[in-house]
């Protein structure tokens, strides 16, 4: 059985596809790749704090997106629309056991799970604080929950005030057979490595277009 989506996803998600389409000229190339049936972990790199809506709202007719956030967003009342929207908590700047735990078991449970493995935005705003840098959670998480990981790129959400094209472009499930029975450690590292790749490929490809 699929997940239960709330009326609140499934209202902002109907809603939003249509704008995003309008104003931004929305458009989703490979869908064909996702798995069919079944959780799976979606990565992409990170631009803007827009992202996660382009990224989402192509998958929202069939899946129930997930997204980790920050853990100071929950209070009320925007913590209960956030966990309705998809959201769960992580503490940033350390290792949350509880949340990689919990997404393991969104995963399994037939949810996608979309990380920015950069963890932060690249470009520097006003209030960034931190640099990007590569986190092996998304890797983690998938091969942890026995799930495929995903790669996936977007484009335009940096420019979102001069209205640039918002794309999106799906790949293929990162191959992960081969690190079977390797320490969890050396086999997240290089999946996260072929992820990494993979996503920059697909930004180029976006970028070229």
């Amino acid at each position: 059985m699929a997940p239960r989506r709330s009326s609140l996803y499934l209202l902002i998600a109907a809603v939003s596809r249509p704008l995003l389409r309008l104003v931004w000229r929305y458009n989703a190339q490979g869908l064909e790749n996702l798995p069919q049936g079944g959780g799976f972990v979606l990565a992409a790199g990170h631009n803007s704090n827009f992202d996660p809506f382009p990224l989402a709202i192509a998958l929202t007719e069939k899946h129930f997106v997930r997204f980790m956030a920050k853990s100071e967003l929950f209070w009320w009342p925007l913590g209960p629309i956030l966990v309705r929207m998809g959201g769960f908590k992580v503490r940033r700047g350390e290792a949350d056991r509880e949340a990689l735990a919990t997404a393991r078991r969104l995963a399994r449970e037939g949810n996608v799970v979309a990380m920015f493995p950069e963890g932060t935005r690249r470009s520097k705003g006003l209030r960034k604080r931190r640099e990007a840098d590569v986190h092996d959670g998304a890797a983690r998480i998938a091969l942890g929950a026995g799930v495929p990981l995903v790669p996936a790129a977007i484009a335009g959400t940096d420019r979102l005030a001069r209205l640039a094209q918002l794309k999106v472009s799906y790949g293929t499930p990162i191959p992960t057979d081969d690190l079977t029975g390797m320490p969890r450690r050396e086999a997240a590292r290089i999946a996260t490595e072929r992820l990494m790749e993979r996503i920059y490929e697909l930004e180029a490809d976006l970028a070229g277009k």
